[in-house]
């Protein structure tokens, strides 16, 4: 069911309650905790045994293969996703990092090039004559057939409890790009809070079924990305974006918007939804502010990149011909935070997931907490 929150109960409820939205600068050090009160307030998990990941190119790590490998059918019930060493950052993703250093489960149903709901942004992919599959249509059911799912010896596929589980979504890079919002290309009668609504609407179908810990990494900063950059660091036609026809500054210009404008809801309509609604009761919430560290990446290179090369927040890693073939990678990947024009480096996704250790501890500068 989809949500009933009209945008102006929305806006109404965080002019009244909040004030003004947070300015995403490009110098703030991570959101403000709500003062008075304590991280373990808000966020009370005291065994992360299990990761559940729901997103698209930046989570993903071989689940698109296996569609375009099999000639566009699903993995079956019970598959287990492989670690990639060569995913869409060049190397490993978050995840992938997040389950080296706490040894916790994985249970990765991220695709590559998915959106929130194919009713809101489908966007064709030829090689498996069908629409990328999305969270809402894929990724949730594949979730939820897999947590009832038992193998033949009886052994139940996922065993971690409720109150050991955290179920993370990263969802929006290419709902709000390419073929999608950026060139108006969503279906008629939907907007950017109905990208908003999906994602609560997805995260109430894991609650629904038992999930009680969930962290919304927001919207990257795209408009950083070189397939979105302003001049003079955006890039041409490209593997993403062939015969380009726009005003570069102008098109990052509008993605900006879009990002700092699904963040601002995000900060605001979660605490609604947990602590007003009371629609997940019971739930714990963080918002991991992925956008003000990679952000803080680009601004302060130093501080996390470390490769033998010149650091570079402006360039990429990875450079292809306008049909993705044909690359040559630089030797020092560790310098970039951009593998290529559109995903983070490996280095970057390492520090993401370095601070999501952060995160569900519940101590992170990046995150602000919320409870039911």
């Amino acid at each position: 069911m989809k949500s009933s929150l009209a945008f102006a109960t929305l806006s109404a409820f965080v002019a009244t309650t909040y004030g003004h939205p947070p300015s995403y600068s490009h110098t703030s050090p991570g959101p403000a905790q709500p003062s008075g009160l304590g991280y373990s307030q808000k966020w009370s998990l005291a065994n992360f045994t299990s990761l559940v990941a729901f997103g698209d190119s930046y989570t993903d790590d071989s689940r698109l293969g296996y569609f375009i490998a099999n000639n566009g059918s699903a993995p079956p019930v019970g598959w287990v996703d492989p670690v990639s060493y060569k995913s869409a950052d060049g190397g490993r993703t978050w995840v992938e990092y997040v389950k080296q250093y706490t040894g916790a489960n994985l249970y990765n149903y991220a695709v590559s090039g998915a959106v929130c709901s194919n009713d809101i942004t489908p966007r064709w992919f030829s090689a498996i004559n069908a629409p990328f599959p999305a969270i809402e249509q894929y990724e949730l059911p594949a979730y939820l057939a897999d947590s009832k799912y038992y193998y033949p010896n009886g052994t139940k596929f996922m065993t971690d409890p409720s109150d050991a589980t955290v179920y993370a979504i990263w969802i929006g890079t290419n709902d709000l790009g390419v073929e999608a919002f950026l060139q108006d290309e969503q279906v008629a009668g939907t907007n950017l809070t109905t990208f908003v609504d999906c994602v609560y609407d997805q995260l109430a179908r894991v609650y629904a079924n038992g999930g009680r810990y969930f962290v919304i990494n927001n919207i990257a900063p795209l408009n950083l990305a070189p397939l979105y950059a302003a001049e003079p660091y955006s890039v041409g036609n490209n593997q993403y974006w062939a015969n380009r026809t726009d005003n570069f500054t102008e098109t990052s210009g509008r993605m900006l918007e879009q990002v700092v404008t699904v963040n601002a809801i995000f900060d605001h309509r979660t605490p609604f939804e947990v602590e007003s609604t009371k629609r997940f009761p019971g739930a714990s919430f963080a918002v991991y502010d992925v956008h003000g560290l990679m952000t803080d990446i680009h601004d302060n290179p130093s501080a996390y990149l470390n490769g033998t090369a010149p650091l570079s927040v402006t360039g990429y890693i990875n450079h292809c011909n306008l049909t993705g073939g044909d690359c040559v990678a630089n030797s020092s990947p560790d310098s970039f935070a951009w593998f290529d024009e559109l995903h983070p480096s490996e280095q970057t996704e390492r520090v993401i997931a370095m601070n999501f250790l952060d995160v569900v501890k519940g101590v992170s500068q990046w995150a602000t907490y919320w409870s039911s």
